[in-house]
This record gives C-alpha cells, sequence and structure tokens, in this order.
C-alpha cells in the first residue's frame, strides 16, 4: 500500500470543505483560546451560540477579566464542566494583570496559564503563530489509529504516548495551525465514530483500517468508566411572599459555584416520609401544611461519569424570610441546567 502525504492531502481537502466557523476569520489568541476552551468535549453546533455570546458579552480579555465569576458562569450556563468556566475566568485575569492582555506566544508558555493542558495550548500556539506543535484529540485519535492501523488503547499510557509521538512525527513544515485544524475537522466530517464516510474519504485508497476492515474497531478504548448513580432531593420551602432559600454549591464537586435548592442527597430517591424527616433533622424548617412532591417522575441528567436522579417538593412556611429570594430573580444566578429545565415548567404552575 502506497501512502500518500497525510498533511498534503488533508490541507487540500480542509481547503475545500472546512465549515465557515467565526473563529477561523481571526488568528487573535483571546478568540481562538475562547473557541478552544468552549469546543473541549463540546460539539461545534452546541458551542457555537456560546462562542458568539462570550465574543459579545466579553469582547476582550479585559471585559472576561472585569466579569464577575458569577456573570461568566451565567454565561456558561447549560454548556457542562463548569471546571472550564471557572479556569477561563482565571486565565484572563492572569493575562489581563500580569501580562498587559498578551497571551504567551508558545504552548510551554501558555500551558502556565490555569486549565490550560497540552490540548488547548498547542491548539492556540499553532494557529496564532505557527508552532510546530501537534494537537491531539479524540479526533485525531480516530483518524490516525484508522489511517495507520494502530490499535493501542487511546485510553492508557502505551497508546497516549504513541500517539502524542506520531502526531508531532507527520506535522508540515507549514501551515501547523491549519493543519491541526485539518486533521480535527476531518474527524468531524468525514472520519466520525459511527458511519465514517469511507467512499468520500480523499485517504481511502491507503486507509490500513479500511483494507483490514477495522474501520469501526478503531480506535480502542479500554477501562471503560462505571457509571455513579446519585439521588439528589431537592427542597423548594415557599414562605409566605412565595420566596425560597437558594444555596451556592462550595463543595469540589459537580456545578460548583452554581446555584440550587436546598438539597439533600441520598442512597435512593425518598419517600414523603423520608424526606420531611430529612428536611427536620438538617435544616429546623417549620413546615406548614403537607409535604408534596411536585415532578411525577425523577428529573434525570446524565454526566460523563454519573447519572443524576432528582426530585423537587413543595413545601410552605408561615412566615416571610428576608434571606429568601423571589422566583422572579433566579434568572441572575447560574443554575445546573437541571434546575433550569424544571423552574421553566414549574413557574406555569404557580
Amino acid at each position: 500500500m502506497v501512502q500518500p502525504n497525510l498533511s498534503d492531502v488533508l490541507l487540500r481537502w480542509f481547503d475545500d470543505n472546512q465549515r465557515d466557523l467565526p473563529w477561523r476569520t481571526t488568528k487573535e489568541p483571546y478568540l481562538i483560546w475562547l473557541s478552544e476552551v468552549i469546543l473541549q468535549q463540546t460539539q461545534v453546533a452546541q458551542g457555537l451560540p456560546y462562542y458568539l455570546n462570550f465574543r459579545s458579552q466579553f469582547p476582550t480579555v479585559f471585559d472576561l477579566a472585569k466579569a464577575n465569576e458569577q456573570e461568566v458562569l451565567k454565561a456558561w450556563e447549560g454548556l457542562g464542566y463548569y471546571s472550564r468556566a471557572r479556569n477561563l475566568h482565571k486565565t484572563a485575569i492572569e493575562v489581563a494583570t500580569h501580562l498587559e492582555g498578551d497571551f504567551p506566544k508558545t504552548a510551554t508558555g501558555l500551558m502556565q496559564l490555569p486549565g490550560i493542558g497540552p490540548y488547548t495550548a498547542n491548539a492556540v500556539a499553532s494557529i496564532c503563530y505557527d508552532e510546530k506543535v501537534a494537537v491531539v484529540d479524540g479526533n485525531v485519535y480516530r483518524v490516525l489509529s484508522r489511517y495507520f492501523g494502530v490499535s493501542l488503547p487511546i485510553n492508557e499510557s502505551s497508546g497516549i504516548n504513541y500517539f502524542k509521538t506520531l502526531s508531532q512525527e507527520i506535522l508540515p513544515d507549514q501551515r501547523i495551525g491549519d493543519y491541526n485544524q485539518a486533521v480535527m475537522e476531518f474527524g468531524a466530517l468525514i472520519c466520525t465514530p459511527k458511519q465514517p464516510s469511507c467512499c468520500k474519504c480523499p485517504l481511502n485508497s491507503s486507509c490500513a483500517a479500511l483494507a483490514n476492515k477495522e474501520v469501526i474497531n478503531l480506535p480502542v478504548k479500554t477501562n471503560k468508566v462505571k457509571v455513579r448513580k446519585r439521588y439528589f432531593n431537592y427542597l423548594i420551602y415557599l414562605d409566605l411572599e412565595r420566596k425560597t432559600p437558594l444555596n451556592k454549591r462550595l463543595e469540589k464537586d459537580i456545578w460548583q459555584h452554581l446555584y440550587e435548592f436546598p438539597l439533600i442527597e441520598s442512597n435512593g430517591l425518598l419517600g414523603v416520609r423520608d424526606m420531611r424527616h430529612q428536611v427536620s433533622e438538617l435544616f429546623k424548617y417549620n413546615i406548614q401544611g403537607d409535604l408534596s412532591l411536585i415532578n411525577a417522575k425523577p428529573i434525570v441528567q446524565k454526566l460523563t461519569h454519573q447519572h443524576i436522579f432528582a426530585n423537587f417538593w413543595l413545601a410552605r412556611a408561615d412566615q416571610i424570610n428576608a434571606d429568601f429570594l423571589s422566583l422572579e430573580v433566579f434568572e441572575k444566578y447560574p443554575m445546573p441546567q437541571l434546575i433550569v429545565r424544571f423552574l421553566k415548567n414549574f413557574r406555569r404552575h404557580l
């Protein structure tokens, strides 16, 4: 099998087929970095409106640095992996305050900033400064493992190190940033995880996986992480003015620094008797009348390594509480998408 120059083929394909995306019209490091952070573990279709909103709301790194964390998390609401948003804000503050708004011009320098790992650093350095560093993400693993017929697991050190070295070795001498975008775009549009477009692939005559009928089996990933089930019982405790408490998640856990109703996490979803007992033990609330379950069945949110099953309970207080908040102001607070979805329906029934 005669292998063509992989980088030349991918660059030609990219020139003819790349999607018209707003971050491809600039080499401004702030905007490239912003797009790369948003698109980590996020599909382009989902991430695009967030990128446009961030670019509009925080047009420069100084604007993002001046924002408070709550504003940043609210703009990020629904995108998931909220540590990305917190690190985004920390990096903006670092660049604006200590680097006079100038991002480092090397991958090594970029990795000194909060939350920037090899992938993001290499992407920004190659796209903005044409530094000869390769990016390796899920798309790259897939394209290279299939094209070269490599069955090393991509989630074990042997495979990670192999593909890191291979990616660096096959870089072209010019247009590094374009090539890195090309191989990722190729994985997103042609060499997809399921039902890849092998018949339209410009590399099909030299693809080892296609020749050996191994396309669907590559890349190899072992030791699938066990999904953890968690049971959240939320209390909506309305006072006489229909206000309720809202708490900020401070623990190092999912949804850190987002807001939620008082929460009781349990080994399973609670019945009304157990829920009433837990409320009286943990919150010392004086519940007037019945404690009632609002949703007919648990609301489920599936995260990468855990599934959340949530019930929402309604209780009423016999007084006015100065520290409680009106439901009308909740839109100002960043919340988990599970609660955002619940509130849209709940308000209709009040």
